[in-house]
């Protein structure tokens, strides 16, 4: 049996640009969708309870499975919004297989 596991892509974010990053974030559920996927956390950061974290805000994306996560990733709709996440934050994205 050939079960697929869901996947997350966690961004850890430090913005740059506010109204660039308004712009940017409010793009990314229409990119999303067709992927089966949604937002399911953003927000700020409000104590690293230990360790180190360079960034200030996060937030994950569920998928249902790693390909859909990667597929999303290097899909054009997305890899369009680039340029505008670079002008507006520094972004470390991460995928995760659940």
């Amino acid at each position: 049996m050939n079960e697929k596991k869901p996947a997350c892509v966690i961004g850890h974010i430090s913005v740059k640009d506010p109204l660039k990053w308004a712009d940017y974030c409010s793009r990314i559920p229409a990119t999303v969708a067709p992927w089966n996927a949604e937002v399911i956390f953003r927000g700020k950061h409000a104590t690293v309870l230990g360790g180190t974290h360079h960034r200030n805000e996060t937030v994950v994306l569920r998928f249902p499975d790693l390909a859909a996560a990667h597929g999303w990733f290097h899909s054009d709709a997305y890899q369009a919004l680039i340029p505008l996440r670079e002008q507006a934050a520094e972004v470390d994205l991460i995928s995760f297989e659940a």
